[in-house]
């Protein structure tokens, strides 16, 4: 029986395990999460369970539908949650995993990789300060937990999130500070007529903001934030002082700021593509979503035969487009595999994808990554808090007259800066320092290149390294 290795259990990785199982293989199933769900249904753990509704608003019923499947689908799957997979190697197609410390190889005969995303953060001055999270850990405290980042918590980014965030705050109790967007008013105005492509979804939008405002919650948007304060007192003047405030330039150039005890931030997503990255996959750069995305069709088909991607690992397009995605790029895995796929059901799949690709280009249009704001962090600002890099050194390694030609590019600037050379390997620092760098070059940011992938693609306990055949 073919074998086919399926990472990651969130919207995609459950819907395209539904359909392998349908077709009578048996998928080998990775996810690092005890439970799966991906971050946007995450559950808790059993002693914090709540009701549905609670935890997931308005996608309670949808939370509730994939959860059932799942529990469907892992009785059947080879199911191995708690597994990070760290490597994989697509010309002997072995993934390479890590489960409570101990090494594991999966033989596989295709690869479904649906790794999902991460927040992409842009450095604030004071942003690492104790009380600091992006806005997807504030979620996660939240839904995993049952608790908040703080008693008083402002929110800072732009994008979708930032607003589900702040309302499901304010729902479970907590003082939510203020709600602060870079992006004006105006641009997401002028993008209205595209988000009623998909009503549902811009009511909801609608819904979080008009809530927010009708208790009070403090709003500004098109803002500049300046800094993250603290009290630094009590570590000799650094920045490890827990938060205070949060201070801001208003659109009409006046300066603000708001107290507060915890700070959430984020400018969208990012695709979590690592592994894709070493399975050989080329990239490309999406100048709407202003992200590097592995190249795939739009089936899921990558140029690495035998490799298939699907969900927000693949590029950024929500819950809903991973579900769709997840099921479309199994059929294509079994159609490559010469196993019988149903064309209507391909057909409905690829209308729907069809669809939701036009509103989420008015989305990336609402909400656009601030590029000038990544470029214009202050030089002293922390940049990559793996290596205490500032922004700074790293526009003084693209200067002509400190070495000409030392960092033309990312991977330049990482060996003489290094930048993103830490745990995270640039997948925090990486998209503001691209930035920087290019800023500093004057190229556009996607001739700066991105950050090549290493493994292993997470940090791994040093007892459990082993050589990789």
């Amino acid at each position: 029986m073919m074998r086919v290795a399926v990472v990651g259990a969130g919207p995609a990785g459950v819907r395209a395990v539904e359909v392998l199982l349908e077709a009578g293989l048996r998928p080998v199933w990775i996810d690092e999460a005890a439970e799966g769900g991906g971050r946007i249904y995450q559950r808790p753990p059993a002693p914090l369970r709540r009701d549905a509704k609670a935890l997931y608003g308005f996608e309670a019923g949808r939370a509730t539908a994939l959860h059932a499947a799942l529990e469907a689908a892992t009785a059947r799957a080879e199911w191995r949650p708690q597994t990070l997979a760290w490597h994989i190697r697509p010309a002997a197609r072995r993934l390479f995993t890590l489960h409570r410390g101990h090494q594991g190889v999966v033989e596989y005969d295709a690869a479904l990789l649906c790794t999902g995303a991460m927040d992409r953060v842009i450095p604030v001055p004071g942003w690492t300060r104790p009380g600091v999270t992006t806005l997807g850990g504030a979620q996660i405290a939240l839904k995993a937990q049952g608790c908040g980042i703080g008693r008083r918590v402002a929110f800072l980014g732009s994008g979708p999130l930032l607003w589900l965030v702040a309302y499901q705050y304010a729902r479970a109790g907590a003082e939510v500070a203020a709600v602060l967007d870079t992006t004006p008013f105006l641009t997401k105005l002028k993008a209205a007529p595209g988000l009623l492509r998909n009503g549902p979804v811009f009511a909801k939008g609608l819904y979080y903001t008009a809530w927010l405002r009708a208790r009070g919650v403090r709003i500004a948007e098109g803002i500049t934030p300046l800094a993250i304060e603290g009290d630094d007192r009590s570590n000799g003047g650094g920045d490890g002082g827990g938060v205070t405030a949060l201070r801001w330039r208003d659109a009409a150039g006046r300066e603000d700021s708001v107290a507060c005890d915890a700070v959430g931030l984020g400018w969208g997503l990012k695709p979590e593509a690592q592994l894709a990255d070493l399975a050989g996959i080329p990239f490309d750069f999406d100048a709407r979503q202003h992200n590097w995305v592995p190249r795939r069709d739009a089936a899921g088909r990558t140029p690495v035969p035998g490799h298939y991607l699907a969900g927000d690992g693949a590029g950024i397009g929500g819950a809903e487009v991973a579900e769709l995605a997840g099921a479309r790029a199994a059929l294509a895995l079994l159609a490559d595999a010469g196993l019988p796929v149903e064309a209507a059901r391909v057909a409905a799949l690829d209308r729907a994808l069809a669809a939701q690709a036009r509103f989420r280009a008015a989305l990336e249009r609402a909400f656009p990554f601030p590029a000038a704001l990544a470029a214009a962090l202050p030089d002293a600002a922390l940049l990559c808090r793996c290596e205490g890099l500032t922004a700074g050194e790293l526009r003084a390694a693209a200067r002509a007259e400190h070495a000409p030609g030392i960092a033309p590019e990312m991977n330049r600037a990482k060996a003489f800066t290094r930048v993103g050379m830490g745990r995270c390997q640039g997948r925090v620092c990486g998209a503001a320092a691209a930035e920087i760098l290019a800023a500093e070059l004057g190229q556009p940011v996607e001739a700066i290149g991105r950050l090549r992938g290493q493994p292993p693609v997470k940090p791994m306990p040093i007892p459990a390294v082993e050589p990789v055949a």
